[in-house]
């Protein structure tokens, strides 16, 4: 057997084109998440090579996954941001990544099935779907040219549909339709069709035009009738250290984001046994779950550190090791080389700010719908009744305490939105009388 269908770590130069191409697969959603939230592309690349890297020695090198950015964080980070800054925005997420590390410690000591009992799918299920319903109106602002809150209008809406629909559809299709590779890669097929079709908008006039019949009062930030400007990439340098950011204190922010990581951190547990079984390895006992989820908390705390998102494994790097049957750990190793390389490359940076809004709008429409949809297959895989009363309270309350925006302020702190709901399913689950409906938290999903 070769080294590269091995499941034993072995370090090859040879390996590393392969490794090269397991990041191409995750680049797509690696870069998607820092540009929706305004954080630095740069530097996710980087915490996603060193979180990787960080992982591989917590497991000694046992598992052939890679770890990138978290779409279950875009909707608090894009609040945190907004609200506190990203210095403080990063403390909160600082402390999701010691709440994957404390729920390894409780694993080590009771068990994983007492993580089962505190957090069944009946409270993780609703939990992803509010993720991703809070974040549904951003995604129709974007798509129809407006900023993520509908405050103002950056692209003619007729121009900005055009753009933000050849993104999805190609995004769509690729999924369903697509062989090999480019079934793998959906969302970066996505970001570069959208992308051309704006080059194309702009060569043949076609967005001048639209600007020029809508209303000018309401654009803001056009300073010239073209989708995508080149202007900062000349002057961006070709190689440049990363804009870390810091985290500063604040416990506003940690409250309001910690109870966020309740959901991927049950979802870790799907993704092990997802590659577990492509690999034909049971990584929940070796190395042992509670060492994978202690490597992802180091890992996003890391990121945090940094300036960067939290880490998640990736599903499509798993795809890949099953298409590729490349199942040696040490490629993930090459693979996180070629990322923090790449976070030194100035320009790269600079490129990735170029691709217009409308791009990012089409792509989210069917990215926050399919985490909600996620969240629903939570609970139908854990065959939950819905309709059995403990059920339905817990379900019902979490769902419009999340979406409707509800906040309760305790004076030194204010919680709300996606964290009072996850607060709020793990207490009802824990107080109301009567048995966990389902128990089995296997989702694949890249949360």
């Amino acid at each position: 057997m070769s080294d590269v269908h091995s499941t034993e770590y072995s370090f090859k130069p040879k390996d590393a084109l392969l490794g090269a191409q397991m990041l191409f697969v995750a680049f797509g959603a690696l870069v998607l998440v820092p540009l929706l939230t305004g954080l630095d592309a740069n530097v996710a690349l980087f915490t996603a090579g060193a979180g990787t890297l960080i992982f591989q020695i917590i497991t000694k090198g046992k598992v052939p996954i890679f770890l990138a950015s978290s779409f279950a964080f875009i909707a608090p980070i894009i609040y945190g941001v907004q609200t506190w800054g990203i210095p403080a925005t990063m403390c909160g997420l600082f402390g999701a990544g010691i709440l994957y590390i404390f729920l390894s410690f409780l694993i080590r000591i009771f068990g994983v099935e007492m993580l089962h009992r505190v957090l069944p799918p009946i409270v993780t299920g609703p939990v992803i779907m509010v993720i991703g319903l809070v974040l549904a109106p951003v995604a129709v602002h974007m798509a129809m040219g407006r900023t993520g809150d509908g405050s103002a209008w950056l692209v003619p809406s007729t121009t900005a549909i055009i753009i933000a629909g050849v993104a999805l559809t190609t995004t769509v299709f690729s999924s369903l339709l697509g062989k090999g590779w480019i079934k793998l890669i959906p969302i970066l097929l996505g970001i570069i069709a959208g992308y051309a079709t704006a080059l194309i908008l702009d060569a043949t006039g076609f967005a001048a035009a639209t600007q020029a019949a809508f209303d000018p009062g309401t654009l803001q930030n056009w300073t010239s009738p073209t989708l995508v400007n080149f202007g900062k990439i000349s002057t961006a340098p070709l190689l440049a250290i990363p804009n870390f950011v810091f985290p500063t204190w604040n416990l506003e922010a940690i409250l309001f984001i910690v109870p966020v990581a309740i959901a991927p951190a049950i979802e870790h547990f799907g993704d092990i046994l997802a590659i577990g079984s492509i690999s034909g390895k049971d990584y929940v006992k070796d190395p042992g779950i509670q060492n994978t989820l202690l490597g992802d908390g180091v890992a996003t705390s890391m990121a945090a550190m940094l300036g960067g998102p939290p880490n998640t494994t990736y599903s499509e790097v798993s795809g890949a090791v099953a298409l590729t049957r490349s199942f040696n750990p040490a490629i993930m190793t090459w693979a996180a080389i070629a990322a923090i390389i790449l976070a030194f490359v100035g320009k790269l940076g600079s490129v990735l700010n170029t691709i217009p809004v409308p791009v990012m709008g089409g792509i989210m429409i069917l990215l926050f719908g399919a985490i909600t949809v996620i969240g629903i297959n939570t609970m139908v895989r854990a065959d939950s009744d819905l309709m059995l009363p403990r059920n339905l309270a817990i379900v019902s309350i979490i769902l419009v305490c999340g979406i409707g925006g509800m906040t309760f302020d305790l004076v030194v702190v204010k919680l709300g939105g996606i964290g009072l709901a996850g607060i709020l399913g793990v207490i009802l689950n824990l107080v109301l009388p009567g048995k966990n409906s389902g128990e089995d938290p296997e989702v694949h999903a890249d949360l």
